[in-house]
């Protein structure tokens, strides 16, 4: 698995690709993909930056940021 970059020796993350069956590993200081291989297969393009960023936009909006509340225990119970 190639868990660390070559390049900058920064960890990689594996991201999905339905379209193509198979998972690729980022390199987000690097802006690379790998295979499983640990072969280069592409950049990391402009337009998958940008829907990633929209991605994370739209995940930290739907994310509650509300506390819960705390846990009152009752006295007296064991």
């Amino acid at each position: 698995m190639p868990l660390l970059c070559k390049e900058c020796n920064g960890r990689r993350f594996p991201i999905a690709f339905p379209d193509q069956r198979d998972a690729l590993w980022l390199c987000e200081n690097c802006k690379n993909f790998v295979n499983i291989k640990d072969e280069f297969v592409r950049e990391w393009t402009k337009e998958e930056m940008d829907e990633n960023k929209i991605k994370l936009e739209n995940f930290q909006k739907d994310v509650t940021t509300e506390k819960t509340p705390e846990k009152k225990r009752r006295s007296g119970v064991n």
